[in-house]
């Protein structure tokens, strides 16, 4: 089975089933959130949504908590009785904790934390390993601050950094990776220039909290007709040049014809 990643991932509290199909409905894939979104009392019930849940294995992911707490067993047991096989891993640190899990679940590494972000090669280079993510407030958390963004809603440079750090470590192994929720809700504008931001710079996906979110991070990663046109020319072009040449008024070489691929691949 392949999993199809994105580009718009709309987090799904597990112990709200009756928003489970709405949330499918919406999004591009669902992550049922078995983590932050659920209280310690309601974890018992929400492990029951999840397994008595019906939705496509292909577009969801189950959030677990993280590895060597409390709640893993009971987690990975719960994913192990249904037909979902993507799991994405909460505070992910320890490469050797997420390269002894069931060969037959796919990894998402949540790399939320200073030691999550430091690891975050060694966990991309895991072979279950499918994708990477980075979350800015656990991880600014974790360095003890108390803020991820400035006062005009742009993050701080340690969260840039983190955020490129992931990016850069899941392309080195060639696999996906997924950028930080927006909090803001309201703030479409916000979230469609980090979408337009991510798409760009190479991510596969970026997550959000709510259904209104989706469609701006759709509209981000959809290439606009003239790109989309210039692509198709640019690749035409190729295919009646050798090595390097002009298109445009733009030199044109080998890394200009990925780029064009990777827009028609978006479109």
């Amino acid at each position: 089975m392949t999993f199809m990643m994105g580009p718009a991932l709309l987090f799904c509290p597990a112990d709200r089933p009756e928003r489970f199909t709405k949330a499918a409905e919406r999004a591009d894939a669902v992550i049922l959130d078995l983590e932050d979104a659920v209280s310690a009392d309601a974890k018992v019930a929400a492990r029951g949504a999840v397994i008595e849940s019906g939705l496509d294995p292909a577009r969801t992911i189950v959030r677990i908590n993280e590895l060597g707490g409390e709640h893993e067993a009971s987690d990975l047991s719960t994913v192990l009785q249904t037909d979902y096989r993507t799991i994405m891993v909460a505070k992910a640190e320890s490469a050797k904790k997420i390269g002894r899990l069931d060969r037959r679940l796919r990894v998402i590494a949540l790399c939320e934390t200073a030691r999550g972000v430091e690891a975050a090669g060694k966990i991309a280079a895991l072979e279950n390993v499918v994708a990477l993510m980075w979350g800015a407030e656990d991880l600014v958390a974790s360095l003890g601050g108390t803020s991820s963004r400035k006062k005009n809603g742009r993050y701080r440079e340690v969260a840039r950094y983190a955020r490129s750090r992931v990016l850069v470590a899941a392309g080195a192994c060639a696999k996906a990776a997924i950028d930080a929720v927006h909090l803001d809700i309201p703030d479409l504008g916000g979230l469609g220039r980090e979408a337009r931001d991510a798409a760009a710079s190479g991510f596969a996906a970026t997550a959000c909290i709510h259904p209104s979110q989706v469609a701006a991070i759709r509209g981000a990663y959809r290439p606009d007709a003239k790109t989309v046109a210039w692509a198709r020319a640019v690749l035409a072009a190729a295919e009646a040049e050798r090595g390097v040449f002009a298109f445009d008024g733009r030199m044109v070489d080998e890394p200009v014809l990925r780029h064009a691929r990777a827009v028609l691949s978006r479109a």
